[in-house]
Formats: structure tokens, C-alpha cells, sequence
């Protein structure tokens, strides 16, 4: 049968399901827009889009390591209420994508059908929010879930040598680095990666506070300034939250030493559950 393009609008427009699956309701009930619906109710999906205009600012961040080390996946799956957050059936869910987000490209893609059919089953809106994955060609990949999942952290590090990968003092490095991230929150990796105008607008800000003082010392307190502001944002140069004396940088050469390798931190990723 021929189905019209305003027909596929107008069951959109009732149920907010995708073109797709309005389109192929209204084949299988030749074009009867009611009998349509109740395909799309029986299916979960317009179940699914009725709630879909609620807010799901709670629910999970899972992290999943490939078991070789190289790879790291992590995902946000919200819902509606910390209730359904902490109901067993939503924490078998999330775990159970997070198992599966590591072997696929694109997991809001992949899941969508499981996720409508979550969505009718427990009767909240479902949606996964974000999803990550880090590949270490030369290196490995790190993570950390905290506080049940309300925040994430995957790290990607880089070294010369293969078996470090499995190193217990790697392993170590690497957890101590994900807890690092995660308490202090970095803007950056290092300065290259520290916003132009934030600079600028750092610099006008001290610049201030020494007007009037003479011009040869002007240029060194600036200096001066200008490093404490990013010893605090970025995170190469951030002192570590366990020994603050110490940069992340000067410990990443400590374990290289120590491991007979140079390690590096290639990038990172840090969420808080609900954040943008």
C-alpha cells in the first residue's frame, strides 16, 4: 500500500515516533492511523515517546576496560528519579549495555531498541546519554567510576613498552590518575588545550593588580601568576591530590623510572552525572 509522506507526519506528530517506524506501522495496518498507534503503543515506542519530553537527569555512569587493557568505553544512562536509579532491574540494565558499548561504534544507535523496551517496562523515560571510547595504540586505557556512578573518568596513556600494560605499578599509576581527575576536576590537559580568552582574561586581571609597580618586575610577577593559574587547571601540572608537592607530570617520570619506561597521559575525559 501506499503510504503518504503526510501521513508518516501526522502519526509522527501523535506519537513522536521516528519517521521510520510510522512509516512501517502504517504498511502493516494499511494506512489505519489508529491501528497504527496501537502498534506503535503495543511496541513500547510510543510509550517511549510519550515520556520522552520528561527530564532524566538521574541514573548512571558505567566504564567497562577491555580485558587487553587497550581499549575503554564508558557511558551515561539517565532516568527520571533516583528511585528507578537505584531499582535493581535499571542497574542490570545499565550494566548490561555497558558490557556490550565496548564492541560498538555507535551505542545510542545500537541500544535504541532495547532502551524503548526499557522504557515501557519500567514506565520511566530512558536515555543514554553519552557514550566514549578511548583506543590506545601505544599505551593503555584507565578508568574510574565514583560514588555508584554519579562520576566517570577515562584516561588514555602512552608508552614504549608493551608489558607495562599489565604492570602492577602501571596499574596503580593508572587507577591514582582516574581518582586524580575525578576529586580535582581538571579544565585541560596541558596549556594547549586552556581557552585563548581565559588567558587574556587572566592576564588583564593581574595585570591590574600590579599597575604602578616598576616595569622590571612587572613582567616577572606576571609570569609568576600566570603559572599558578595553571598549575591549577591543568592537569599536567596540577599538584596530586594524594601528595600535593608533587605535579602529575613529576609523577608520571617517577613510575617511568621506576617501570623502566616513559609514560605519558595522551588525553581524559571526566563526567558528572547530569552535566552537559
Amino acid at each position: 500500500m501506499n503510504i503518504t509522506a503526510s501521513q508518516v507526519k501526522e502519526l509522527r506528530d501523535a506519537t513522536n515516533v521516528s519517521m521510520m517506524d510510522c512509516k512501517r506501522a502504517l504498511q502493516e495496518s494499511e494506512g489505519d492511523m489508529d491501528k497504527a498507534v496501537k502498534l506503535l503503543r503495543e511496541r513500547g515506542m510510543a510509550v517511549a515517546a510519550k515520556k520522552a519530553s520528561r527530564v532524566a537527569k538521574n541514573g548512571k555512569i558505567a566504564a567497562k576496560i577491555s580485558d587487553d587493557g587497550k581499549t575503554g568505553s564508558m557511558i551515561e544512562v539517565n532516568c527520571e528519579t533516583d528511585f528507578v536509579t537505584r531499582n535493581e532491574i535499571f542497574q542490570t540494565f545499565v550494566a548490561e549495555l555497558n558490557e556490550k558499548s565496548i564492541d560498538v561504534e555507535n551505542p545510542a544507535e545500537a541500544f535504541n531498541a532495547e532502551i524503548t523496551a526499557k522504557i515501557a517496562e519500567i514506565g520511566e523515560n530512558i536515555v543514554l546519554r553519552k557514550s566514549e571510547k578511548f583506543v590506545a595504540e601505544n599505551g593503555a586505557v584507565a578508568s574510574y567510576i565514583h560514588m555508584g556512578g554519579t562520576c566517570g573518568v577515562l584516561v588514555e596513556f602512552g608508552f614504549d613498552k608493551a608489558e607495562t600494560t599489565t604492570a602492577d605499578g602501571f596499574k596503580e599509576l593508572g587507577l591514582d590518575i582516574c581518582l586524580h581527575v575525578a576529586a580535582a576536576n581538571p579544565m585541560a590537559l596541558d596549556r594547549d588545550g586552556v581557552p585563548a580568552n581565559l588567558v587574556e582574561d587572566e592576564k588583564s586581571l593581574h595585570a591590574k593588580q600590579v599597575e604602578g609597580k616598576p616595569e622590571n618586575i612587572i613582567e616577572g610577577i606576571l609570569k609568576g601568576k600566570l603559572n599558578k593559574y595553571y598549575s591549577q587547571i591543568c592537569l599536567l601540572e596540577q599538584g596530586f591530590v594524594k601528595e600535593d608537592k608533587i605535579s602529575i607530570t613529576k609523577l608520571l617520570e617517577a613510575k617511568g623510572k621506576e617501570l623502566g619506561d616513559t609514560i605519558t597521559i595522551k588525553r581524559y575525559t571526566r563526567w558528572q552525572l547530569g552535566d552537559a
